[in-house]
């Protein structure tokens, strides 16, 4: 590869990179325009086995909006990024995948204390983007939850 090569590379890469962790924040800051304006006029995505729906990113914003409401803190922990390119003669542009992993710490907004999550999810992200003239854009996101936890509230000092 000549260094103009792998230098556009790893300006994708971060690029590419950006538009995961904005994903996770426009989710975890409840900021659906944002969430919306991610993905590709034809973008989908698939929460399924989080027990959610699958469709067009204003419809799955809908449920998420809904669905995440009763929780005031969302925090999503999106690590061991993958990235592979690929061009595809069908598509416009450049394509990437990403498969990443998340942890999903959630607080309930009743829960007034700042202790354990009340729900804490994990599992696997699996990511396809096309570059476009706005730059890279998500056209599905696959939600694989692998494991949920949900805290027991007590009251305050009681134990066992």
């Amino acid at each position: 590869m000549t260094q103009r090569v792998e230098l556009a590379t790893v300006m994708d890469r971060l690029a590419v990179d950006d538009v995961v962790t904005d994903y996770a924040g426009a989710v975890d800051d409840g900021d659906w325009a944002a969430y919306r304006e991610l993905f590709t006029a034809d973008g989908r995505a698939d929460y399924r086995s989080a027990g959610g729906i699958e469709g067009e990113p204003g419809q799955v914003a809908g449920w998420l909006a809904q669905s995440l409401a009763p929780f005031a803190v969302r925090q999503h922990l999106v690590v061991n990024r993958r990235v592979r390119f690929g061009v595809l003669e069908h598509d416009t542009g450049d394509t990437a995948r990403v498969r990443a992993d998340y942890l999903n710490p959630m607080r309930l907004a009743a829960a007034g204390d700042r202790g354990a999550p009340d729900l804490e999810c994990g599992g696997r992200y699996d990511f396809g983007l096309l570059r476009t003239p706005e730059g890279w854009r998500l056209r599905e996101v696959v939600v694989h939850e692998k494991w949920r936890r949900t805290q027991e509230r007590r009251p305050v000092g009681v134990t066992g």
